[in-house]
């Protein structure tokens, strides 16, 4: 990872989707948080975000607590 400030996201998935994720990290020898960003990274160029960070906070909702 670089040096820019990270956020925690918490995500609810099942006992077992969790259990088998957990596995197949471990027998890669991942981190599930890496897999995680990998996959993000992934799904927004699949989607092709070509807006700002400026541009897509200003759209976005306030998070709740």
């Amino acid at each position: 990872m670089n040096a820019k400030t990270t956020k925690e996201m918490h995500i609810n998935i099942s006992d077992d989707l969790k259990k088998q994720f957990h596995a197949t990290c471990v027998m890669q020898g991942k981190k599930m948080n890496q897999v995680v960003i990998e996959l993000i990274q992934q799904w927004l160029r699949a989607n092709e975000i070509s807006q700002t960070d400026s541009e897509i906070g200003d759209k976005l909702p306030p998070q709740s607590c």
